[in-house]
């Protein structure tokens, strides 16, 4: 699953299927292939902006797709959600998933890999939150210890 969630596109690819899109939009309708195919290059992308340019075209996707298509949308939608780092997104998307398919082993994977990071994420996030309030902590004893000494003479 690390290798889904860290697949990078190339570069020729993503412009290849961004000029389809392009061309397409220019004709006035977007194929839900072609609109398929340029988000999942899109959320392949080393570009977080791409990333998320991606995200709205499948979100788009998801609304109107049938239950067989939507599985894709939703996986990808939780994959690219968990490379943005928006774990919690992500895991609402794929449990979505599960709910409609709750054996699908590529999307228990997933989810797995995805609370892993939601645990570790909020694990940093309290070493975080802890190491700020020691510093403030350590900060106010210095000061009432400057005051202190500043009393005595």
């Amino acid at each position: 699953m690390e290798a889904v969630v860290s697949d990078v596109v190339a570069p020729e690819d993503l412009i290849k299927f961004e000029k389809k899109y392009k061309a397409e939009e220019q004709k006035g309708s977007v194929s839900k292939d072609t609109k398929f195919e340029y988000a999942w290059c899109l959320i392949r992308s080393k570009y977080t902006a791409d990333i998320k340019k991606g995200v709205v075209l499948l979100d788009e996707l998801v609304l109107k797709a049938s239950k067989d298509d939507s599985r894709d949308f939703l996986f990808y939608l939780a994959v690219a959600n968990y490379r943005l780092k928006d774990y919690e997104r992500a895991l609402k998307y794929i449990r979505t998933l599960l709910k409609n398919e709750p054996g699908n082993t590529q999307a228990l994977e997933l989810q797995t890999l995805i609370e892993k990071a939601l645990k570790k994420d909020g694990l940093v996030g309290i070493a975080i939150c802890s190491g700020i309030g020691l510093g403030v902590a350590g900060l106010a004893g210095l000061i009432g210890l400057a005051v202190a000494k500043g009393a005595k003479s």
